[in-house]
């Protein structure tokens, strides 16, 4: 594989069709940005669909040619996961990647529209909803890829509780919850990879994008803020650079079902993408059929596989 794999590396994307989830900003613009000008039919599935028009236009702006559209995606609301499905099979007979990248960070507590615990809720429910409703579109297409966006915070205070998903039980944390959701990232990844690997050409990979300047942060505690604003030019890297391991992870040849990307540099901060291990508990079978168990239960949504 290439050592220092760049944007430049994204091999010609025409013919193929692209969904990126929160692509108004940050990681997900960046990847949706360089899809497009490859050559990609790319749908930026956004919550807020005037800043998704912006984009759009950015993108245009910059390569002409590129065939963008923005459809509205408010991750937080079931209702509204399964209307922005319903569209998006309605005009696409066929995906070939499914990026899923929107979220939040360390957000107050507080619940979605169905009551779910918000970072769970947005990070992995909506997402897993997402897939589920839009996985028949692509169990065909040669080379499709669900790509999920997780975090080096899957390792960070970060446990999946079976029995309190929800923060229900326990004292409200953060950083705790938002790990969790993280976690959650890629237990979906490596249990629909399973189900995956010997029924269909789709393949369901995990990125991360190390540190990353993104508006992620505005929901941290003051003191991670303050940190991370000061030392940010030596820890961290730009929204470009972090969708890195994203593109990588949706492009490249040689990558393989149930792999992790993030970048090479000292503790994944930052530096050029790389297949990455994540933590033992994302591993756990039991846990990932648990999980999947439960965000079945939870959503509604069953899958095709």
């Amino acid at each position: 594989m290439v050592d220092k794999w760049t944007a430049e590396d994204v091999p010609d994307q025409r013919g193929r069709v692209a969904v990126v989830t929160g692509a108004n900003t940050g990681i997900g613009f960046e990847t949706a940005k360089v899809l497009a000008a490859r050559g990609a039919a790319v749908v930026l599935a956004v919550r807020d669909t005037a800043k998704g028009e912006r984009a759009a236009g950015r993108i245009t702006a910059a390569a002409p040619s590129a065939d963008v559209t923005v459809r509205h995606l408010d991750l937080t609301s079931l209702d509204s996961v399964r209307a922005a499905a319903d569209q998006l099979r309605a005009g696409l007979p066929r995906i070939d990647l499914l990026i899923n990248n929107a979220g939040v960070m360390y957000t107050p507590k507080s619940t979605t529209a169905d009551g779910f615990e918000l970072q769970l809720g947005t990070n992995h429910l909506g997402h897993f909803a997402l897939t589920g409703l839009l996985l028949d579109r692509m169990l065909t297409v040669e080379g499709s890829r669900v790509v999920t966006v997780s975090s080096l915070a899957h390792d960070l205070r970060a446990a999946i509780d079976l029995n309190d998903l929800q923060w229900e039980r326990r004292s409200y944390s953060r950083v705790g919850a938002y790990g969790q959701s993280k976690l959650a990232n890629l237990q979906f990844t490596y249990e629909l990879q399973r189900r995956l690997a010997e029924k269909s050409p789709t393949v369901a990979v995990a990125a991360h994008p190390g540190l990353a300047s993104t508006e992620l942060i505005r929901n941290s505690v003051f003191v991670v803020r303050t940190f991370v604003r000061a030392f940010n030019p030596l820890i961290s890297q730009p929204a470009d650079r972090g969708a890195l391991p994203t593109l990588r992870a949706a492009t490249d040849p040689d990558v393989r079902g149930g792999e992790y990307y993030g970048p090479r540099g000292l503790r994944e901060l930052r530096g050029y993408p790389v297949r990455v291990r994540s933590n033992r508990l994302s591993h756990d079978e039991f846990l990932q059929r648990g999980l999947w168990a439960a965000s079945e239960e939870l959503t509604g949504v069953t899958f095709p596989v």
